[in-house]
């Protein structure tokens, strides 16, 4: 395709790129006989599960902006990666596809080293049902010890309505509640995971009354962007951290924390703590 059909009618360039890098083989077509490298558009179609007139419309430029759920299906039959994905909803319709949330999985390791970078920032990486997937040396001294615990009690929520450390460690508990549930309730329901929660919630909302009551209260505003978080650590005393949030590259359902000490003097003090902590394995 010229530079000019690509320009206007990018979308269709793009699946016509990606098209044709497919080996016919691997997905049981016969490869002799192309005049084209890659698969041809009546496979994409059928892989898809869509018209194939739609599909080669949406090639030429034709018939419209396609749904999100063409979209999906194209991605999936293209074998799309999640950053592809997304690319592809950018083209086609102008904004990132929702999250998809998927059960745990570990971080890559180039994950892992970013956090391990931040040091002695606390850094940790979690779930969009707030399960904690990696963390750094300064987040086990700083915030919780994950690598402690078992790996199904390593969730946010957990230890703050079931571990009495957590009470003792912020100094209002009651608000610092609230408006973290308030988050966790938005971001379980645009990864679409409330399915998934509902064990969960269940068994919160038998062990802890407080969160019971949180819970069926519903809604309440949600602070968003960066804050700053106050806590009582057991052996350094009062502690200011900037806290910022931000989403995982490629991977939507995922969400680096950053916890980076206000007082400059802060810094050295964990990192002195750091000290006896092998790194991650």
């Amino acid at each position: 395709m010229s530079e000019r059909l690509a320009a206007e009618n990018p979308l269709g360039a793009y699946l016509r790129d990606r098209r044709i890098r497919l080996d016919p083989a691997a997905f049981g077509f016969a490869a002799e006989r192309r005049r084209t490298p890659g698969l041809r558009r009546e496979e994409v179609a059928l892989r898809a599960n869509i018209s194939p007139t739609w599909y080669a419309w949406l090639e030429q430029g034709r018939g419209g902006a396609p749904s999100a759920d063409v979209l999906d299906r194209i991605a999936r039959a293209l074998m799309l990666t999640d950053v592809e994905r997304e690319h592809l909803f950018l083209l086609g319709l102008g904004r990132p596809p929702e999250a998809r949330y998927r059960k745990k999985e570990g971080v890559t390791p180039r994950l892992q080293r970013v956090l391990d970078a931040l040091e002695p920032t606390p850094a940790l990486i979690r779930t969009a049902t707030w399960d904690v997937l990696a963390w750094n040396r300064a987040a086990r001294v700083m915030l919780v010890d994950y690598a402690a615990l078992p790996p199904s009690e390593r969730n946010m929520l957990r230890f703050l309505f079931l571990d009495p450390r957590a009470r003792a460690s912020h100094y209002d508990w009651d608000s610092v509640a609230r408006m973290i549930l308030s988050a966790f309730r938005l971001d379980a329901a645009r990864a679409g995971a409330a399915a998934d929660v509902e064990p969960m919630v269940e068994e919160l909302s038998r062990l802890s009354p407080e969160f019971r009551a949180m819970w069926r209260e519903g809604d309440v505003p949600v602070v968003h962007g960066e804050a700053v978080k106050h806590i009582r650590h057991p052996v350094l005393g009062p502690l200011a951290f900037e806290y910022s949030a931000f989403a995982v590259d490629g991977r939507t359902d995922l969400s680096l924390l950053i916890y980076n000490p206000v007082a400059p003097g802060d810094a050295e003090r964990i990192a002195a703590m750091m000290d006896p902590l092998p790194p991650p394995a």
